[in-house]
């Protein structure tokens, strides 16, 4: 039904100055898209962005109409990522395992699968898996000018251990 009412639409949309080529360009942005799971692409974490074993399991790039990327990231025991920020925040839902994350400046914290973290725009943080447990979240990172994270230092183990800190704060 909807395609006939297009193509009824189609002569009028030329009488009043657009192109039925541009009409039917805007009626597929409107359509629903599937991308399955084999065509989604799964890369290693790099040496220069996170320390262990990572993958990334890239779900969609961000785009003009949702300006937010998504990807499953998984964190081998005590891997984790550099410091970063991100200039239109991110969230994460941990879905899998036992994580830990910090802000700079604040304590340790341990998330869990089930948790959400925001990571609100320009503020300094890791995260990353636990000592003894593979930990998985799902990242949903918003983009600004283009731009999705800003990479700083590696954390060290000092910092990831918690050994410059008092503790491990757990929310639970």
């Amino acid at each position: 039904m909807r395609r006939t009412l297009a193509a009824l639409a189609l002569p009028f949309l030329a009488l009043a100055g657009v192109p039925a080529a541009a009409a039917d360009r805007d009626d597929r942005k409107r359509k629903q898209t599937i991308t399955h799971r084999q065509d989604q692409s799964s890369t290693a974490g790099s040496p220069d962005t996170f320390t262990g074993e990572v993958r990334i399991d890239t779900l969609f790039a961000a785009d003009a109409t949702a300006p937010y990327s998504g990807a499953y990231v998984t964190f081998q025991p005590r891997a984790r990522s550099a410091w970063h920020t991100h200039p239109a925040g991110q969230r994460l839902v941990v879905t899998e395992g036992v994580g830990r994350t910090r802000q700079w400046g604040g304590p340790l914290r341990e998330i869990r699968a089930g948790d959400v973290v925001w990571c609100p725009p320009g503020v300094k943080h890791w995260h990353g898996a636990a000592p003894d447990s593979v930990m998985t979240h799902m990242a949903l990172t918003g983009v600004r000018d283009g731009q999705a994270v800003t990479w700083l230092e590696q954390v060290p183990d000092e910092q990831y251990d918690g050994r410059i800190l008092d503790e491990v704060v757990r929310d639970r």
